[in-house]
């Protein structure tokens, strides 16, 4: 019985210690599909996703999803904090030498675990022999390491969505709430426009990168939400993609050098994170470009002062749109964040432009 125990505890103090490594200190992909952050990610975001599809779509879904990435990560930490003191106090179970009178209870070895792990020294139960003093001493140890990576983590996962965030507020005037591409390439008209295109497409390539390395070293930040409901990294990404693959297909020049390298990193981004968050390409199930649209981005895109491109501009733009939009609708699906149009018949107002104490007179952003 206490051989079972030790092996026990052995084999879920290790689980739990590496996982945390992986999850915590190390900076890069995991490819293993068998994980407890992993497991513990699919078992509870799905029931917590049906669930907010009870609530009517809007702001009060939004607000209900942006609870699950913070308290996930409390969660999380639960989990291999128990974790570890269950597998401590199974190992002191096994090395147990209890005082003469006295029987071995796996509860009180229980107890033990939990004072020591978090640095309690409450004295009322003392380990008993060689073997449980030292594994006093690393729990000990490990526990008060633990917790000072944990106090590090949250610095790290926050700094990293405050970034992202900026980036995407920043977008809010350039390209309208929600984002659009024709809106971006509308405002972008004009004397200086191509230069503020071209250094934005540059920005956002960098944006992509950090996106990439951010959320694949601690994917959990994807359960994050943006202030804003009609705001989302996803969304930002998507209109990213839309305006680089028109600029692709529909100008020429430097802008459209800069599109390319924007265009190949973004679709980097989302093509990572469907492996990461296991989301097979799906078929959108809405025709994001319809010809109407397609028309309309046509015209949008003739007040870009840069030389065009006239031939086969539906197909290779079609070409492109199936080469990245169908990750972007399986991550939409799974993270419940929607998918921005191309282009918006009707202009709503920005949200730099609203107010919760009402109505302000502002420029429209053409007057920029």
């Amino acid at each position: 019985m206490r051989l079972l125990a030790g092996i026990a505890g052995v084999v879920l103090a290790a689980v739990v210690l590496w996982d945390a490594f992986e999850t915590i200190v190390l900076p890069r992909r995991v490819t293993r599909r068998v994980r407890l952050t992993r497991i513990f990610y699919r078992s509870t975001w799905r029931p917590f996703a049906a669930s907010a599809r009870l609530v009517r779509a809007g702001g009060r879904r939004e607000s209900y999803l942006s609870f699950y990435g913070p308290l996930s990560l409390l969660l999380l930490l639960i989990l291999w904090a128990g974790a570890l003191v269950v597998g401590f106090g199974l190992l002191q179970f096994a090395a147990g030498a209890p005082a003469e009178g006295t029987t071995v209870r796996f509860t009180t070895d229980l107890y033990l675990s939990g004072t020591t792990f978090f640095t309690l020294g409450l004295g009322d139960v003392a380990p008993h022999g060689t073997a449980a003093r030292i594994l006093t001493v690393i729990e000990s140890g490990l526990g008060f390491g633990f917790l000072a990576i944990v106090i590090g983590y949250f610095p790290v996962l926050y700094q990293a969505f405050s970034r992202r965030e900026v980036s995407i507020s920043l977008l809010d005037a350039r390209a309208g709430s929600p984002p659009s591409a024709a809106e971006l390439l509308r405002r972008h008209s004009g004397p200086g426009g191509v230069a503020a295109l071209e250094q934005l497409l540059r920005d956002w390539e960098r944006w992509s990168a950090e996106l990439l390395e951010t959320h694949l070293s601690y994917p959990l930040l994807a359960y994050f939400r943006s202030q804003h409901t009609n705001q989302s990294w996803l969304a930002a990404l998507t209109t990213v993609l839309d305006t680089s693959a028109l600029v692709m297909v529909g100008i020429e020049g430097a802008c459209a050098r800069q599109a390319r390298l924007t265009f190949a990193m973004a679709r980097h981004a989302i093509v990572d994170l469907t492996q990461v968050f296991n989301t097979r390409p799906t078929a959108v199930a809405v025709d994001r470009l319809p010809p109407p649209a397609l028309a309309r981005l046509k015209r949008a895109l003739t007040t870009i002062e840069l030389p065009r491109v006239t031939e086969d501009v539906d197909g290779k733009l079609a070409e492109l749109r199936r080469t990245y939009e169908p990750y972007l609708a399986a991550l939409s699906k799974y993270l419940l964040l929607p998918l921005p149009a191309w282009e918006y018949e009707t202009g709503g107002r920005d949200n730099w432009q609203s107010t919760g104490w009402g109505r302000t007179a502002v420029p429209p952003p053409e007057h920029f």
